[in-house]
């Protein structure tokens, strides 16, 4: 019986643990899009971009092979 007692708590440290962590980010994510002077993705439209000057190039030996 105490090892379903000790599951059970088990239980819900970590639902309540992730739930934490999981509404955390959210709110980091919510503030850091609301502030104006965040810095863009490099993905975003109006971001940077990806740099040309350090992107491996086709003859590189550390070029990714597929």
């Amino acid at each position: 019986m105490e090892t379903w007692y000790f599951l059970a708590g088990l239980f819900l440290f970590t639902m309540i643990a992730w739930l934490a962590w999981a509404g955390l980010s959210k709110l980091r994510t919510e503030n850091k899009l609301d502030d104006p002077n965040a810095p863009k993705s490099s993905l975003a439209k109006d971001g940077p971009g990806p740099n040309p000057a350090t992107a491996p190039r086709l003859g590189d030996p550390e070029f990714p092979k597929s």
